[in-house]
């Protein structure tokens, strides 16, 4: 029987530990999430809401896709083993989502599309995209690859205000909500689409694990690396800009569901919300707490 008491390398007490568990104890498989019943009840989609749907799903693809990509910079900096075991989570989770997502424009949308004669299209389009989106985007990817030739503090503070705060904490829960909401069966004249529902609520919980990360990181620069809240304040607050742009071109004119004004509220509340939690030194919530509030 050993005796040996040496203390392990990975701190079991650390906030990224305890998000690195959370992922693997709630490991979910895009492929096992179900689409008949989606194939079936989105022919009850009206001409408007589907071209809104295919729209967001769009963004939400090359949206993931793009972040899978950018998150690398981070595993490569962070010292911490517990940080960059949850960072290797997050990579695997992004990808997963990309994967559902692609999944689902293959299974679902473009069958529809077929049906109703429209042509196929590509989630890849031109059409789908447009320049607060791309903005919002190619500002994430320098913020996140200048750290591979400058990591400073405040250069990982912007890191995380791009990456976690403004697309993950703002945008694609905005997203998530307004989906959610649209095909849950709140709205008579919009069919159930369980298994979008499905993949949206799964997602929806990884990330906010994602942003609880960011939100820890952050409060932490500025708790110990001396890093002025004013940075934080001011890079999310112009962010934000962006994402509203994008919120409100996001619903097809006489599109049934939540309406750009709600959307853009929400968005607001978000960000309102994230920031008071980092620059108010206020009590960050716990894991299971982030994942069943983004649920």
């Amino acid at each position: 029987m050993s005796t040996d008491t040496t203390p392990g390398r990975i701190d079991h007490d650390r906030r990224s530990f305890r998000y690195f568990r959370n992922a693997v104890e709630r490991h979910w498989d895009p492929h096992e999430i179900g689409l008949a019943p989606d194939r079936e009840a989105i022919r009850e989609v009206p001409e408007p809401a589907f071209d809104g749907l295919r729209e967001t799903l769009a963004l939400f693809g090359a949206g993931e896709e793009a972040v899978t990509e950018d998150l690398s910079p981070l595993g490569v900096v962070l010292e911490d083993v517990a940080d960059q075991l949850f960072v290797t989570t997050q990579l695997y989770e992004e990808a997963k989502h990309a994967d559902f997502f692609d999944r689902y424009w293959r299974s679902v949308i473009a069958p529809e599309e077929e049906r109703r004669g429209l042509g196929p299209t590509s989630p890849t389009d031109d059409r789908w995209f447009s320049d607060p989106y791309d903005e919002l985007f190619e500002r994430n990817e320098t913020a996140m690859h200048r750290l591979l030739r400058e990591d400073t503090p405040e250069n990982r503070a912007l890191a995380y205000c791009h990456y976690h705060m403004a697309i993950e904490g703002i945008l694609a829960q905005t997203g998530y909500y307004g989906v959610q909401r649209n095909f849950s069966g709140e709205y008579a004249e919009l069919p159930q689409l369980p298994g979008l529902v499905e993949g949206f609520s799964r997602i929806r919980s990884d990330e906010g694990r994602h942003v609880g990360f960011g939100m820890w990181k952050l409060e932490t620069l500025v708790r110990e690396e001396d890093v002025d809240p004013t940075l934080i304040e001011d890079t999310v607050g112009e962010l934000a800009m962006f994402v509203q742009g994008i919120v409100g071109e996001s619903t097809e004119e006489g599109a049934i569901g939540v309406d750009d004004e709600t959307l853009v509220g929400y968005a607001a509340e978000k960000h309102h919300d994230r920031m008071t939690q980092i620059v108010d030194d206020s009590e960050l919530p716990d894991v299971e707490e982030l994942v069943a509030l983004e649920e």
